[in-house]
């Protein structure tokens, strides 16, 4: 069973923690991006998520990511946990990130 709890860390050096994943499923933590177009300083923000309990142990999973603490931007991620042939868990996944613009006709902009 790929357990989503501790810490990861992908290719760009960005970290995420997750605290503890319940028996539902339901999980919480933090991300500490390592990179952001955003004029702040970067801060931990708090993630929110969901992965899906499968017997084999390579589970999907989903989660949200609120940069409150420094963006008025919200990403959303989706992926997989794959127990690799030596032995480690390794996370596979995609994103989302939802940029706020002031005007309606900016949306096309607003999500890459």
């Amino acid at each position: 069973q790929c357990n989503l709890t501790g810490w990861w860390e992908n290719d760009l050096g960005s970290k995420m923690q997750v605290f503890k994943v319940g028996n539902d499923g339901t999980f919480s933590g933090e991300y500490h991006t390592a990179v952001s177009s955003a004029k702040n300083p970067i801060q931990p923000s708090p993630l929110v998520g969901s992965q899906h309990l499968d017997e084999d142990g390579q589970c999907t999973f989903g989660f949200t990511v609120n940069w409150k603490k420094f963006s008025d931007s919200t990403a959303v991620f989706v992926g997989q946990c794959f127990n690799g042939d030596d032995g480690k868990e390794v996370l596979h996944t995609s994103w989302l990130l939802r940029e706020k613009v002031n005007l309606e006709p900016d949306d096309w902009r607003a999500t890459r």
